[in-house]
């Protein structure tokens, strides 16, 4: 493919790497347990995919992250965070959050309901490198809830300038956004523009421009493309990455 080539490409929910264990069903857009070369299977910035579902009071134990930019955003449940740089939290959907690994960070992420309560933890994590190596860890949180509430693309996480003032949380890539839209049917939203993109339906079902319906758990990745219509047939959540550049 020469660099000018513009891609759309749907993956079904179906045709993504699943791995399971005894508490733990995770879908993984782009193949991460167990995988050492995630910069292989990356699209632009993103690495790491996973829409996890965790049962009640299980997680993941203390493990250690590096020179890694985490974003967490939680469908369903809610998750326990605590990190060695001191923070901890109960992360709720509609709260944004970002860890900086940096130079190393050690923390673990639990469904927060006991475990013979409910729900089961519904929870999308997603990986990114950073503009540089060795950062200091970091931590950052916000209640995005309410403006998700406005049918329209909301930039939860960015480090693209021109977003700045409208966003809820700080990326350490320059290079990448994070939106997200929650639509009730009939609603539209936008594609940006960008080198690389990714979407992925996280709950609902919708109408892709030029593609078609794509329903919970389908995704597609965009190359030199953008602008298409996403609009919901149903109650839908829409994640959404701009990206202008690619993991070198």
């Amino acid at each position: 493919m020469s660099a000018q080539t513009a891609v759309v490409k749907v993956i079904r929910s179906a045709d993504r790497h699943h791995w399971r264990n005894e508490w733990l069903d995770s879908r993984q857009s782009f193949p991460a347990t167990g995988n050492f070369d995630l910069a292989a299977n990356a699209h632009g910035l993103l690495m790491v995919h996973n829409e996890d579902f965790v049962d009640p009071g299980e997680g993941f134990d203390t493990h250690q992250h590096r020179d890694t930019e985490i974003v967490t955003w939680v469908l369903e449940g809610s998750v326990v965070h605590q990190d060695s740089a001191g923070n901890s939290g109960i992360i709720n959907p509609g709260l944004a959050q970002r860890m900086t690994a940096g130079i190393g960070i050690l923390h673990s992420e639990k469904n927060s309901a006991g475990r013979y309560e409910k729900p089961t933890l519904h929870v999308v994590q997603m990986w990114l490198p950073p503009d540089e190596s060795g950062l200091t860890p970091g931590y950052q949180e916000m209640d995005v809830a309410g403006e998700l509430a406005r049918n329209s693309l909301v930039t939860v996480a960015s480090g693209i300038r021109r977003h700045r003032n409208d966003t809820a949380i700080t990326l350490h890539n320059k290079y990448a956004a994070f939106h997200v839209a929650r639509l009730e049917p009939g609603s539209t939203v936008t594609v940006p523009d960008a080198p690389f993109g990714h979407v992925f339906i996280a709950r609902g079902q919708v109408e892709f421009e030029g593609s078609g319906p794509l329903e919970q758990g389908d995704a597609v990745r965009l190359t030199r493309i953008g602008g298409q219509s996403i609009t919901a047939v149903e109650p839908s959540e829409v994640l959404v990455w701009e990206m202008h550049g690619e993991f070198a």
